[in-house]
Order: C-alpha cells, then structure tokens, then sequence
C-alpha cells in the first residue's frame, strides 16, 4: 500500500504546533501533520525523538500524517481506508477531539450521539462510522474485549466530557486541551466531575 512506504520518521523536532510538526531528519525538514492527542505528547523542541508516520500519495504532493502512538496511527487508517467520506482531515479531527479508547468504546456501543460531538462529524456521518467500522471482521470483537480489560479511567472520561463540552462551546480544540489539563493537574488524583471541570476550565479559559 502506498501509505504505507514511510511508516516512521526520527530526528530532531525543529518546530511544533498544534497542527503539525517539523522534523528535522539528516538535515531535510519534513511537515508532518499531526493530531491534538499527538501534539500532548511531543518532547521540547530540539529534542531527537521518533514519530509514527502515514504516507498519503496525491496527484499534487506527498502528505505526512503523524503520530504519538501506533493505536493512533491504526484508527486514522480505519478511518481513511474504511469509512466512505472521510478524509485525513477529519480522520485528524477525531483522534483531536475523542481519545481512542473513548472513540472504539462508542463505536462498540453504537453510541452516534458521542460520535456526532466531534469537530467535522455529523450525525449522519458518526451514523456511518458505526455501520462501516462496528461489523468489520474481528474489530468488534478485539474492541469489545479491550473495552472490557483496559476500560479508559472515570477521570480520563470526566475530562473528555470537559473537553467536547468546550469545544462544543465554540472554543478551540488545542485551548479546550490546555484549560481541561491545567485543572486536572491541579488537582491530581482525585475524581472530578466533568461539570465542574468545565467550570474551572471555563474560569481559565475567560
């Protein structure tokens, strides 16, 4: 498959946004499209550090995708390769807006009001996600199982909440991001309701 011809890329970070990064590898700099939950997780710039990558061949350039993790890298290829109408920009958008584990969860569960939240996904298309991607041979049943015996953490759900929540507000995704850690950080180890995470989040965020 041609996206599959680069499938990482390792250097030294020499830019890093919310959107993309620059990674400097042997002296070549390579624009490499990233998602939020990636961008989280990325060292100090200048730090040499290895990122997950999907190829994408077009008529008019060669496009970069990376990731934080290979669980990302796979839902933005079942997204991609499987799913008629979406394209890596909302394939983006949803591992920006939903954890993984959250997204396979409402897959599983059939929950397209969960899905619909997300920035670039209707209802009709979180409809279409779960009737493409649910009966896929062996999908269902891997993620039923790993729903079952790696379930996301109360407080990592409470703070997805908190977080599609104020995006749903109108506010940007990677400042949604930012407030929702700052109060989680804050208060480390202890449950928070996502409620009350969102008013917090709010205060910072005013």
């Amino acid at each position: 498959m041609l996206g599959a011809m680069i499938t990482f890329l390792e250097g030294i970070l020499a830019e890093a946004y919310p959107t993309h990064v620059v990674l400097n590898v042997h002296g070549v700099g390579y624009h490499v499209s990233i998602p939020l939950s990636s961008y989280d997780r990325l060292p100090a710039v200048g730090t040499k550090f290895q990122l997950l990558t999907h190829l994408q061949i077009r008529e008019d350039a060669h496009v970069l995708f990376g990731f934080a993790s290979a669980q990302e890298r796979d839902l933005f290829r079942l997204l991609v390769n499987h799913v008629s109408g979406i394209g890596p920009k909302t394939a983006l958008d949803v591992l920006s807006g939903v954890s993984v584990m959250s997204f396979k969860a409402a897959v599983v569960a059939g929950d397209s009001k969960a899905l619909s939240q997300v920035k670039g996904i209707g209802k009709k298309t979180a409809e279409r996600i779960i009737l493409e991607l649910k009966d896929k041979v062996g999908v269902a049943a891997a993620w039923e199982a790993a729903s079952a015996s790696h379930s996301p953490a109360p407080r990592d759900l409470e703070m997805n909440d908190a977080m599609l929540a104020l995006i749903a507000l109108g506010y940007k995704q990677v400042d949604a991001l930012k407030a929702v850690n700052a109060v989680a950080a804050a208060r480390p180890g202890e449950p928070i309701p996502s409620d009350e995470l969102l008013r917090e989040a709010l205060k910072r965020l005013a």
